[in-house]
């Protein structure tokens, strides 16, 4: 069975899961040829190790704080803050609290 995606027009609520965070699993929201976005929900302490991107990517968080690691540093990325990255750049978050993020993948296919 597919999953179904939010269709050109339709209105997606990404506002704040709150008290639902740790009952709510991550989901893609959108799905098409060239755009990927999701919301990826991690508890405190769970992390996404090391990875990249197949295209350009921006990671908003919706709330809680997480560690990402990018170029070679560390930083805090909290509610409301926004980071983008280029194709393929290796990267992990870690939250340090429940924590949604809004991931946007510009896909590079063929």
């Amino acid at each position: 069975m597919a999953i179904p995606h939010a269709a050109s027009g339709e209105l997606i609520d990404v506002r704040p899961l709150g008290a639902n965070l740790r009952q709510t699993s991550s989901s893609t929201l959108v799905r098409a040829d060239h755009l990927e976005v999701f919301r990826l929900v991690l508890p405190a302490g769970k992390a996404a190790p090391d990875h990249k991107a197949s295209g350009a990517i921006t990671i908003q968080c919706l709330e809680g704080a997480l560690e990402f690691e990018a170029h070679g540093r560390t930083q805090i990325l909290r509610t409301g803050s926004m980071v983008y990255l280029s194709d393929a750049e290796p990267h992990a978050v870690k939250a340090l609290e429940d924590s949604s993020l809004l991931v946007t993948i510009l896909l590079r296919r063929a």
